[in-house]
C-alpha cells in the first residue's frame, strides 16, 4: 500500500505512512554523517541540489531558440514574397537566382529551428527533473506523480498534453517562497499556467501548419501555409519567453526555499555569505 500522504513510497506504519513522511527512518549506520551543505546552501542526497547552473543553461538556448524562429520568420516571410508574385503573374521561376537562395535560406532556418529545440529539449528536461526531485525534498506530500515522471511524461503521446503539467504544479506547491521567519506567502501561479497553456497552444499550431506546408501544392497554397506557419513561428516565440518567467521563478522559489526552508527530518542549511549576491 503506497503512502496515504505522498502517494509515492510504501506504508510502513499504522496510520499509513512511509518513514520519510513518518519521521521514522532508521539512523544512519555507524561511521556514516547525514549529508551537509555544499557550496553556495545547497546539499546531497537527500538535501535539495541548485538548479541555478542548469536554468542559466536553459534560459540561454530559450534564447538561442527564440533567434532560430525570428530568423525563420524573415526567411518565410521573404520566400513567401516570391510565391506571391508566381500567384500573382505565374511567370516568375524562384526555383532558380533569388528565389533559389530563398529556398535554400528557408531551408537552413528550418534545420537551426529543430537544432535549437532539440538542445533546449534536453538542457530543460533535465532542469526539470532536478526541481521535481528537490520538491520531493522540500515537500513529499504535495507531489501528485513521481519524479521519473518529470522525464516520461513528456514521451507519452496524448498524455504529454497533461503529465508534465501534473509535475510542474507539484514542483510549484512545494518549492512555494517563505518569509524569512518561515512561515508561507502565496506565490501566484501565473507563470505556471502561462507558460503551460503557450506551449500546448504552439505545439498544435506547429503540427497543424507542418501539414499544411507539406500538403501545399500550388502557390495559392504555399503562401497560405507559409504565413501560417510564420504565424506559429511568433506563438512559438511567445511560449519561450513565457519558459524563461517559469524557470526564473521556479529556480528562485527553490533557492528561497534551501536558504529558509527545512528539509524533512533535517536541519535548514546554513545561507553562505554572499550567496544573495
Amino acid at each position: 500500500m503506497l503512502c496515504t500522504r505522498c502517494r509515492i513510497r510504501t506504508a510502513v506504519t499504522d496510520d499509513g505512512l512511509c518513514t520519510f513522511c513518518s519521521g521514522t527512518r532508521p539512523p544512519l549506520p555507524d561511521g556514516l554523517m547525514p549529508p551537509v551543505a555544499g557550496p553556495g546552501g545547497w546539499g546531497v542526497a537527500t538535501w535539495p541540489r541548485s538548479p541555478v547552473g542548469l536554468a542559466r543553461a536553459v534560459t540561454a538556448l530559450l534564447g538561442l531558440v527564440i533567434a532560430a524562429d525570428l530568423f525563420a520568420i524573415g526567411t518565410g516571410l521573404h520566400l513567401r514574397g516570391f510565391w506571391q508574385q508566381v500567384e500573382a503573374g505565374g511567370a516568375l521561376n524562384i526555383y532558380v537566382g533569388d528565389g533559389r537562395t530563398a529556398e535554400t535560406l528557408y531551408g537552413i532556418a528550418a534545420l537551426s529551428q529543430g537544432g535549437a529545440l532539440l538542445a533546449t529539449g534536453v538542457v530543460f528536461i533535465i532542469w526539470f527533473h532536478r526541481t521535481r526531485r528537490n520538491a520531493e525534498v522540500f515537500d513529499p506530500s504535495v507531489q501528485r506523480m513521481g519524479p521519473g515522471w518529470a522525464v516520461g511524461g513528456w514521451f507519452v503521446p496524448i498524455a504529454n498534453f497533461w503529465f508534465p503539467y501534473r509535475v510542474a504544479s507539484g514542483v510549484w506547491e512545494a518549492s512555494a517562497q517563505t518569509r524569512p521567519d518561515g512561515g508561507w506567502r502565496t506565490v501566484p501561479r501565473a507563470p505556471l499556467n502561462l507558460w503551460w497553456g503557450a506551449w500546448v497552444v504552439s505545439l498544435l499550431c506547429t503540427r497543424v501548419t507542418e501539414r499544411l506546408w507539406d500538403r501545399a501544392v500550388d502557390a495559392e497554397e504555399v503562401v497560405r501555409a507559409a504565413g501560417l506557419v510564420a504565424a506559429s513561428d511568433a506563438v512559438d516565440i511567445v511560449a519561450a519567453v513565457l519558459a524563461v518567467l517559469y524557470v526564473r521563478a521556479v529556480t528562485g522559489m527553490q533557492v528561497e526555499r534551501a536558504l529558509h526552508g527545512r528539509a524533512p527530518d533535517g536541519p535548514a542549511p546554513a545561507p553562505v555569505p554572499g550567496a544573495h549576491k
